[in-house]
Parts: structure tokens; C-alpha cells; sequence
């Protein structure tokens, strides 16, 4: 039997065009690439976002992943936007992960109504493809929060349901609860990259395996480091700067110059590569990766053609241990 992440070739020009995923058993075909929207309306204006999703679009993606609480709901407003006037919302799989709006956090029954409906409301559209519940907020009670969602689903304003910062043993619980009547958890979302690998491998990637959930893993790039464009300490101004130099380690060279070798034999850059180490991981469906530029798009997409050897994915992880 075909794992639930095997790829779907799909013909036709524009948005929908390209390789397809199912994005959990029975669930949307989407493009093995999320673009992501965490750096919209921060890092990334307007205008600059329009574009990056045109882009994205023009690449075949059909898969936009956001959260109500990235800039406080401002990420939605403009992917909401974007879909509005393009007119291509029905093209687009949607994802949107809730419980840290500073106006209804958590995952209880009423804020976690309320955060979806306004979502909907920044999002210009009436359901929510894959509403990710993010377990690193307050969740007084998992079955509670199940409930919601399926009264959320039935009223047709969620279609699928996915998970953030779940532990395993909080996956096994949903799945115990799925057996009686709640609805299942079917996409995670963990950071997960080739050198961030502890918070996945182990128990939770155990669970993911044996109950069939697919990951769409965010940081896929390491907050941009494995794009290969910081190689050596600078003053530290940013939030954004001081994640890079996380990076800055023996292992993150070592890492680093894998990815070079590699990206130099197959004329891809190292964003590509570390794009490419991701999806030769059998459980994973599409990582969610950001953009700050229209030109990073191309980059990303490269790695979604890139079929990695055993021999090099041997020495990516040599590198990267």
C-alpha cells in the first residue's frame, strides 16, 4: 500500500499544475511545498506578499499555511487579500493554525470558536481547509477541544484537522478520543529540518507512523540558516540575526558544506537541498517554508524536482550529526 504522502503527478496549466501530495488519508492534494506566512505583514509588506504568493501560484503551489497569531492576525488579512482579488480560492488549500490570539488564546470551547470565526472573517472566506490546533497554548481539556472542532466541522467551517506542538502521548490521547466519535487528527506541524531532528525522531515520529499522520514540519530551512547565506558571526540586531547565528556551530558548517557538494553537483542551491532532505522523509507531505523575497520562491521549488540519493543523503547526515 502507498503511504499517504506517496506524490500524485496532476496536468494543467496555473494554480493546481505540478506534482501533488495527498495531505493526510483522504485528504486535499496540494503542491509538496506550504507556503507559509509568518513573515507577512513583518518582515514582508504588502505588496511584496502579493507578489511571493503570485509567484508561488505561477510555480504550481496551491498550499498557504498562516496562523491567527502571526502579527496579530495580520497574515491572514493579507493572504485573505490575495485570495480575494486573484480570485483563487478555491485553488488554494488552506491552513491555519489557532490558540494564541492575544484576544481568545487557548483551546477552549468559546475562544476556540471565536479565534476561528475570526480568522474566517480576516480570510475573506466562509471554511478553513486544515485548522491546525496548537497545543503550546492553553488547552484545558483535549476532548473539550475535539468537541469544538466538530461542531466546527459539521457546521462546514473546517474541513480537516491538524496539530501543533503535540506531544505523543497527547497523540495517542486524540486518537483514543477519535475512536469514539471526534474527529481525527490527520496533518502535524513540528519543526523539523536536517539539523533540528531531536523534537521529531523518537517517540512522536513512532506515533505520527503508526496512526498514518502525514507532517507538514515548519523551519525547514532553520530560520533561514540552511540557505547557506551566513557562514560567519555578525553584530546581532534582530530577532531574525539571532537565530542565524544559532546556526553558527561546527555541526552547522560541517552541515553547511554537505549541502555546498551536494547543491553543486545537481545545480541547485543549498535551500533546494535541505528542501529535497525533507521530502525523502517518508512521513512528510509538504514542509511549510517562508519566503522574503519573490526570488527565494524559485529556490524553494527547486527542491521539490530534487530526488536525493542514498549516498548523499548518508553524508548529509554524517555532516549534520
Amino acid at each position: 500500500m502507498a503511504h499517504p504522502s506517496a506524490p500524485i503527478p496532476v496536468q494543467g496549466p496555473g494554480v493546481g499544475a505540478g506534482v501533488r501530495v495527498p495531505l493526510g488519508d483522504g485528504g486535499p492534494a496540494v503542491f509538496p511545498l506550504m507556503l507559509g506566512g509568518a513573515e507577512f505583514g513583518w518582515n514582508v509588506d504588502i505588496d511584496t506578499a502579493h507578489g511571493i504568493l503570485d509567484a508561488y501560484a505561477e510555480a504550481g503551489g496551491n498550499a498557504v499555511h498562516t496562523a491567527d497569531s502571526f502579527t496579530a492576525g495580520r497574515s491572514e488579512h493579507i493572504i485573505g487579500q490575495w485570495m480575494h482579488t486573484r480570485g483563487v480560492r478555491e485553488e488554494i488549500v488552506l491552513g491555519v493554525r489557532v490558540g494564541h490570539h492575544p484576544d481568545h488564546p487557548g483551546l477552549g470551547p468559546v475562544n476556540l470558536v471565536r479565534a476561528v470565526e475570526a480568522s474566517l472573517t480576516r480570510l475573506r472566506t466562509d471554511h478553513i481547509d486544515v485548522l491546525y490546533l496548537d497545543a503550546t497554548a492553553d488547552v484545558p481539556s483535549l476532548e473539550q477541544a475535539l468537541a469544538t472542532a466538530a461542531w466546527l466541522v459539521e457546521t462546514g467551517k473546517v474541513r480537516r484537522l491538524g496539530a501543533f506542538g503535540f506531544r505523543a502521548e497527547q497523540l495517542v490521547e486524540a486518537r483514543i478520543l477519535a475512536a469514539a466519535g471526534y474527529p481525527h487528527l490527520t496533518v502535524l506541524d513540528v519543526p523539523y529540518n536536517v539539523l533540528r531532528r531531536r523534537e521529531f525522531d523518537g517517540d512522536l515520529r513512532l506515533v505520527v507512523g503508526a496512526q498514518g499522520i502525514v507532517l507538514t514540519p515548519s523551519h525547514p530551512l532553520e530560520h533561514g540558516f540552511l540557505a547557506g547565506g551566513v557562514r560567519r558571526r555578525v553584530p546581532v540586531r534582530s530577532v531574525r540575526s539571532a537565530q542565524l547565528a544559532e546556526g553558527l556551530t561546527k555541526r552547522g558548517a560541517r552541515t553547511l558544506r554537505a549541502l555546498d557538494a551536494i547543491g553543486a553537483e545537481l545545480g541547485v542551491p543549498d535551500a533546494a537541498v535541505a528542501v529535497a532532505w525533507l521530502l525523502s522523509q517518508r512521513v512528510v507531505a509538504a514542509p511549510i517554508v517562508n519566503a522574503y523575497a519573490v526570488s527565494h520562491v524559485a529556490e524553494l521549488v527547486q527542491g521539490v524536482g530534487v530526488r536525493l540519493t542514498r549516498g548523499q543523503l548518508a553524508e548529509i547526515g554524517r555532516a549534520s550529526e
